[in-house]
């Protein structure tokens, strides 16, 4: 398979303010440079602690932020993440993105037809775009009429089909979920968890996957990238670092997780 992403030293750091007139310039560093490549069609776990750079690079990959260093390239194209909104277009094009509380990453005051159609005219995707709203909301399992109703009206499970649906209207190559199931219950997770791997196989999509959720990465996840202190400390298929973690954090941090009796 080869690369669809491929982001080279990329990093980031941001000032820190100073608390008096004569201290030294500070900053923090959110990440450090990382190299990291994404195959077509692969999907990709990054696990670790709170604060260990996970979103921050997410953000980077799909241009929400500017790197402080390093170079990405999605599809072969290089992403220039000052340049303008417009410009940037190409790459919105390529990838959705679900986040972690399907109410709060919804407008309430929208109906579920209208923010599944926000990628499409925002983006400039030609067609009917209501012919499209009903196809994907079919394709997440919601009827097709829900289009009207607004997001007080779903329960938290169907609130993130709309998200997810939303993510996929402009059928995208890379679909990027920050925590997707965290607000969900265990009988909800299960079912979106099954809808993820259906799209994944009907779409061929490329998944990148957020999660503090070890047995989500465990089933939806080709590859893990664990993360510590802004880098990438160990990588390999889902199988050999779950079970045959080969760094010491690695083993710390599976060896934290609750276990049921």
């Amino acid at each position: 398979m080869s690369a669809l992403i491929h982001a080279h030293g990329l990093s980031r750091s941001y000032p820190v303010p100073r608390t008096h007139l004569f201290e030294r310039a500070r900053v923090n560093v959110a990440l450090e440079p990382t190299d990291l490549e994404v195959a077509a069609g692969e999907s990709l776990g990054l696990i670790g602690e709170s604060g260990s750079g996970k979103s921050t690079l997410v953000r980077l990959l799909l241009g929400l932020d500017r790197p402080t260093s390093g170079q990405l390239f999605v599809d072969g194209r290089a992403v220039d993440a000052a340049a303008s909104a417009r410009s940037l277009h190409w790459l919105r094009r390529q990838t959705g993105l679900v986040f972690q509380d399907p109410y709060a990453s919804l407008d309430p005051r929208m109906t579920a037809g209208q923010i599944i159609a926000e990628p499409l005219w925002a983006l400039d995707i030609p067609g009917d775009h209501r012919v499209r709203v009903r196809e994907v909301l079919m394709q997440v399992g919601l009827d097709a009429d829900m289009a009207d109703r607004h997001p007080h009206e779903f329960s938290g499970g169907q609130r993130q089909r709309i998200a997810i649906a939303r993510a996929i209207a402009h059928r995208p190559r890379i679909l990027v979920g920050d925590e997707p199931m965290s607000a969900l219950d265990v009988t909800v997770r299960a079912q979106v968890l099954a809808l993820f791997e259906r799209l994944r196989r009907d779409e061929g999509l490329t998944l990148i996957l957020v999660s503090h959720d070890i047995g989500l990465v465990q089933n939806l996840s080709d590859t893990v990238a664990v993360m510590k202190d802004g880098r990438i400390v160990e990588r390999g298929t889902t199988v050999d670092v779950l079970q045959h973690p080969t760094q010491d954090y690695t083993r710390q941090l599976l060896a934290a997780l609750p276990v049921i009796p």
